[in-house]
């Protein structure tokens, strides 16, 4: 009973010691954040440690990518590795929000329905919507799961994916919708290889009759692709002819929400 009782003490002080740890890490993090740089000292004195336990934190944080040294004066400052977390947090809170006024001002440009998408799993799903004066459909695509290889948006975030994952998801049967949805792989690809090369993609009354989009790719701050965002209409409205003007009027509403989204171009 007294090795039991000795070995979860031992349990405590080693759980309060991590837990502090951690708590001090991340002190190290806020001070570098509100000072810009700071050497060993200075960081040891914020936070009313020995300066050896400072050195280790930072060593931790260093290998991490968290924090970076400058070499000729000794100061720490923040890393890489601070903006790569904050682009994770970014892909989920604030695409929607950067979003919402990009959406309505290609609605307002266009006269159409605009739409953002992201990816979910085998799907794209679209999570902001705006209607133009021209838009007389009632028609809601917001929180809707659509087919990757038989619409714009999809397109472009499958153009954009890892080719073991973008072959994955092409080697299952993709399903017809209409007679001018794309069911080969083969040429399915083709249209990815146009999309990625061009900026944006198109789909013809490929997933309802008489349905047309276009989409351009959204990306995060290290140039990857989180989103698509786009126009739908009528196909005697949005015709052809008309379909390179909307795309080029969505690829700048794509460039200009990837900008919000951190990325320089």
């Amino acid at each position: 009973m007294a090795d039991t009782t000795e070995e979860q003490t031992e349990e405590r002080r080693g759980a309060t010691g991590s837990v502090q740890s951690v708590d001090r890490a991340v002190s190290v993090l806020e001070i570098l954040a509100r000072l810009g740089e700071a050497g060993v000292t200075e960081i040891a004195d914020e936070l009313g440690v020995h300066k050896s336990t400072a050195f280790r934190l930072l060593g931790v944080l260093e290998n991490r990518g968290l924090v970076d040294q400058e070499r000729e004066r000794g100061k720490y400052y923040l890393g890489a590795g601070v903006l790569r977390l904050a682009g994770a947090a970014a892909n989920r809170l604030d695409i929607s929000q950067e979003g919402a006024p990009v959406c309505r001002s290609l609605a307002g440009d266009t006269g159409e329905t605009a739409n953002i998408a992201v990816l979910d799993a085998d799907a794209a799903v679209n999570i902001m919507q705006a209607r133009g004066a021209a838009a007389v459909t009632a028609y809601n695509w917001l929180g809707r799961r659509t087919p990757l290889h038989a619409t714009a948006s999809g397109k472009v975030l499958l153009a954009h994916l890892p080719k073991e994952r973008q072959d994955g998801l092409l080697s299952r049967k993709l399903a017809r919708f209409t007679e001018h949805t794309i069911t080969t792989a083969a040429d399915v690809r083709s249209q990815l290889q146009t999309a990625a090369e061009r900026g944006f993609a198109y789909a013809y009354e490929e997933l309802e009759i008489g349905l047309n989009a276009v989409a351009a790719p959204v990306r995060l701050h290290d140039g990857a692709v989180i989103g698509a965002i786009g126009v739908s209409g009528p196909a005697y409205r949005m015709a052809r002819g008309r379909l390179p003007e909307l795309a080029e009027r969505s690829a700048k509403a794509a460039e200009e929400l990837s900008r919000r989204m951190g990325y320089a171009g």
